[in-house]
């Protein structure tokens, strides 16, 4: 394998490591909409700590499927053929939230539909996009051409995938509650509300994290199939996961037994940099392999050897990255120093 196919495996997974933070406490705010907000008010305020940044953090998700597609067309066509219904439902129900975004300002009649397209638009991309990863995971049956052979949509729903797809709907709830007792107004009962979700949720993502650990050791062969020259950075990052999660978790409980506000700054950091570990935890424990095969499978993996582009093909690509990534994070830097600290508005 190539130096240059080693490089874009793990920039594919800071790509969806980037989405998984910046558009998971945006989704998870979505998911938390109807349950925490009592009033409009409380409405306008969940979306306007989203509004500015929303679309932005949606890139990233565009960036790692175009970077999945030029750097290892196979594996992009494989998972992207066996995962068509459910992308086609992910990609239905961002739409449907960028609609209600735009449209919920528009007429105050339409407003209950919009509030409904906003949580469906949330929840379906949180829960699916975990759902796709166990997949990938535990393999999916392909046939000697690296085909997906399986059910469509249902035979990728297994109690494994959903597991994995709970993990990932847990950490985007912990990311939205997060946010919103970040951006909400200090001591209001939306900012309360989401402060008092941390905990729970983070207890909960460390549950389902050591249930799919000892399912992968106990049924699926643990470390049998990882490289084990990687066996310090899965550890590391493993380790990370729980720091980060754990640290997460007393800052929140400090923070609110003390009533200080600058907590939830930190809390934040550390669902976020749990979130990266993750998704590099993952990352790790799959090297080489792109799209793990099943055992009933007639075909073999997609791997860094078999499944990736041409060494000159990815030099382009790499130089392009260079150019472009500055601007992407310039970007971000401005959008959130601008639109910093809590959102407030007019007393009426």
């Amino acid at each position: 394998m190539s130096a240059l196919a080693v490089l874009w495996f793990f920039l594919i997974f800071l790509l969806i490591a980037g989405y998984f933070v910046l558009d998971g406490f945006d989704l998870g705010v979505g998911i938390l909409y109807p349950f925490l907000c009592k009033d409009e008010r409380d409405q306008q305020i969940c979306r306007r700590s989203i509004g500015p940044v929303w679309d932005g953090n949606e890139v990233w998700l565009l960036t790692a499927g175009g970077a999945l597609f030029a750097a290892f067309p196979d594996a992009y066509a494989t998972t992207f053929s066996g995962f068509y219904l459910a992308i086609m439902l992910v990609l239905f129900a961002l739409i449907v939230r960028a609609v209600s975004f735009e449209f919920y300002e528009g007429d105050a009649k339409w407003r209950p539909v919009w509030n409904v397209t906003f949580f469906l638009g949330s929840l379906l991309p949180a829960i699916l996009f975990g759902v796709a990863i166990g997949n990938v995971i535990a393999g999916i049956p392909m046939d000697a051409d690296g085909n997906y052979s399986g059910i469509p949509l249902l035979g990728l729903i297994t109690p494994f995938t959903l597991l994995t797809g709970l993990l990932g709907l847990v950490m985007i709830i912990s990311a939205g509650a997060c946010w919103l007792a970040l951006k909400a107004p200090l001591g209001s009962d939306l900012q309360q509300k989401a402060a008092k979700l941390r905990l729970p949720s983070q207890l909960i993502s460390f549950v389902l994290f050591a249930a799919l650990t000892i399912i992968l050791f106990a049924t699926m062969g643990g470390t049998s199939e990882m490289v084990p020259e990687l066996e310090i950075p899965r550890f590391l990052c493993a380790l990370l996961f729980v720091v980060a999660l754990a640290g997460a978790m007393i800052l929140d409980y400090n923070g609110r037994k003390t009533g200080e506000g600058k907590s939830c700054l930190w809390v934040f950091l550390g669902q976020s940099v749990a979130a990266v570990a993750l998704v590099f935890l993952l990352a790790c424990s799959m090297f080489p392999v792109l799209v793990m095969a099943s055992p009933d499978s007639v075909g073999l993996p997609l791997t860094l050897m078999n499944a990736g582009a041409t060494d000159a093909s990815l030099g382009y690509m790499t130089v392009i990255l260079c150019i472009g990534l500055p601007f992407v994070l310039l970007y971000h830097v401005l959008i959130y120093r601008t639109f910093r600290g809590r959102v407030e508005l007019p007393a009426e």
